[in-house]
């Protein structure tokens, strides 16, 4: 019953502020104030919600070092995204024309930090962590990085091959990096470092949802397979392996840790305080 409740409730606050994001899109300081808003609105309910249903806090959104751990993953998210950018740029596939636009990139800030706040706390905090808890972590993160991925189905631009991209090197690369780090700090980081980078700095297409405009103007062309196509680069060969890399390092770090909960076990993995930080 406690699912039902926190994914009620998670819900209706990611409608609530994908509602308000949407209706001040074409004013870009207003969606900054308004995404950033909207990410601190979600990270209030989840920690409610949890408190409420599960009588105790949600450690995995603590105050206490919540800026070191999203700084660490909005570095990795970032330079994620910007080795698959240095492979196309090496091949010719993407070009920089010049400089974009500061405003744009200012505006985009705050949808990313909502896009990403929102969807972590909805996937990893609610959908990852219970059924965690009665599949075990492997089967978990298969499950719901595969309904991560087609989500994106919904998408402008989407493609088959786009969803089962973003599951590889989205869905469960970020249920991995909260296996290891129990932080839904860090795997906001880690969303929002990706898709600012994506979309705020390189302007690319994020997820088949239209052209960007950040702080580069650039063009891309070449190979599908390679270049994402209409979707964007995260539907390049390049992201998946990337994102393969950094699933096996989490899950690596998880299993170090003793974070990996086995299939039955019935464990409250969320309950691990030793693994809330990355190996110095």
């Amino acid at each position: 019953m406690r699912f039902v409740w926190q994914f009620l409730a998670v819900l209706a606050a990611y409608a609530l502020s994908g509602t308000a994001v949407q209706a001040v899109k074409d004013n870009d300081w207003l969606t900054l104030v308004v995404g950033l808003t909207a990410a601190a609105l979600i990270m209030f309910v989840y920690a409610w919600v949890v408190r409420r249903t599960e009588r105790r806090q949600a450690r995995d959104v603590a105050l206490e070092g919540a800026l070191t751990r999203t700084g660490w993953g909005i570095l990795i998210g970032a330079g994620m995204f910007s080795a698959v950018i240095t492979n196309l740029l090496s091949s010719g596939y993407y070009e920089v024309e010049g400089l974009g636009s500061v405003q744009g990139a200012i505006g985009l800030v705050g949808f990313m930090a909502g896009a990403a706040a929102t969807e972590e706390v909805v996937y990893r905090g609610v959908l990852f962590r219970i059924i965690e808890e009665h599949i075990g972590t492997y089967l978990a993160l298969g499950l719901t990085g595969l309904v991560f991925g087609f989500s994106h189905l919904l998408n402008e631009d989407a493609t088959l091959w786009g969803a089962v991209a973003i599951a590889v090197e989205a869905g469960f690369m970020l249920a991995a990096a909260y296996a290891a780090t129990r932080s839904l700090w860090l795997t906001i980081g880690v969303h929002f470092g990706w898709n600012f980078a994506a979309g705020g700095v390189f302007s690319t297409v994020v997820s088949g949802n239209g052209d960007s405009e950040g702080l580069l103007n650039a063009t891309m062309s070449g190979p599908k397979l390679l270049t994402g196509g209409d979707f964007g680069p995260e539907g390049s060969v390049y992201s998946v392996g990337f994102g393969v890399l950094l699933t096996l390092v989490f899950l690596w770090l998880a299993h170090r840790r003793g974070n990996i909960v086995p299939f039955g076990s019935r464990r409250r993995a969320a309950g691990v305080d030793a693994a809330a930080t990355l190996p110095r």
